[in-house]
């Protein structure tokens, strides 16, 4: 099992990533900023030669009541193609209802018709892609109205319908857990372990919550993740039996790139003491051990004078 670490790619970072290759396992790339520019698609194909590269989508709106548009499939499909990534994913999300585009992640509600055309939808995708996506919860500070169940609940209902695999948000989901009234370690342990494959990690900043008394967490990619994230990463890593592919995701306000570094080496401590505290736990104690055969034994005596 080789578990992978790295971070997304952005234009503002791209010397300091160039520059330590050596110390990055992976690199994601948003597709939508390939669908128009073949000069650009080569370029991520040589970079793809040099470490292994995974395409996020963000504009597909997976998790709608609408079917999933094909046009906007057979872009990812042709990127998939070319480049050849580690993996593709999306989010569980809608972006648009009709024509119109709301610039958005939303959340949608959380009940059986939107596990049910989810599912469709991922269908759609794996068929024309011709590889199945992993999807991402999404952070939000409304719970979607209409819900008719938690967001757990709906997440392990969505996976299994679409027997598809989970790209595990774990900022998202302690933003989630703090903003609903969940505890995120529950929430973690509600998930099907054996459907995560990918991991985000990022930071938000807490905000007032209109006029009620209540502050929230807003994630926004522009901070540290906080020492939560990286405690439900060894949680994860010590439940989850796939190799797990951790990004780290950074839209603004750039640190050092050895800052950003350095949170790729505590994302990699996190999944070393998880894996650590799996293998205990799989290693029964001496106690329950099979006693070793001794010549009584061997004689039929049972070991012990009677």
């Amino acid at each position: 099992m080789q578990d992978l670490v790295g971070m997304g790619w952005r234009p503002e970072l791209a010397t300091g990533i160039l520059s330590n290759l050596d110390r990055i396992d992976v690199l994601e790339v948003i597709a939508e900023d390939y669908y128009e520019t073949p000069a650009g698609v080569s370029a991520l194909k040589s970079l793809a030669r040099q470490v292994p590269v995974a395409i996020h989508g963000v504009s597909l709106g997976m998790a709608s009541v609408s079917p999933v548009d094909c046009k906007r499939l057979e872009k990812m499909a042709r990127l998939v193609d070319r480049v050849q990534p580690e993996s593709w994913s999306e989010h569980l999300a809608f972006v648009r209802a009709g024509d119109i585009e709301i610039g958005h992640l939303a959340a949608p509600p959380m009940t059986s018709d939107t596990v049910e055309n989810t599912a469709a939808n991922l269908a759609a995708a794996r068929a024309l892609v011709g590889l199945s996506p992993l999807t991402e919860n999404i952070a939000t500070l409304i719970y979607p109205p209409a819900s008719d169940r938690d967001e757990p609940a709906w997440l392990c209902e969505t996976m299994t319908a679409a027997d598809g695999g989970l790209l595990l948000d774990l900022h998202n989901l302690f933003a989630n857990s703090i903003n609903f009234g969940l505890y995120p370690r529950e929430f973690l342990a509600r998930l099907p372990a054996h459907r995560i494959h990918g991991v985000h990690i990022s930071g938000g900043q807490w905000i007032d919550a209109g006029d009620t008394a209540q502050r929230r967490i807003l994630d926004d990619h522009r901070h540290d993740p906080p020492d939560p994230v990286y405690e439900l990463l060894a949680e994860l890593a010590s439940q989850c039996p796939n190799p797990l592919t951790v990004i780290l995701e950074r839209d603004g306000d750039y640190p050092p790139m050895e800052h950003l570094l350095a949170q790729l080496d505590r994302a990699r401590g996190a999944l070393r003491r998880g894996r650590a505290a799996s293998r205990a736990l799989s290693i029964p104690s001496s106690s329950m051990l099979p006693r070793a055969r001794t010549q009584g034994d061997a004689r039929g005596g049972g070991g012990f004078n009677g």
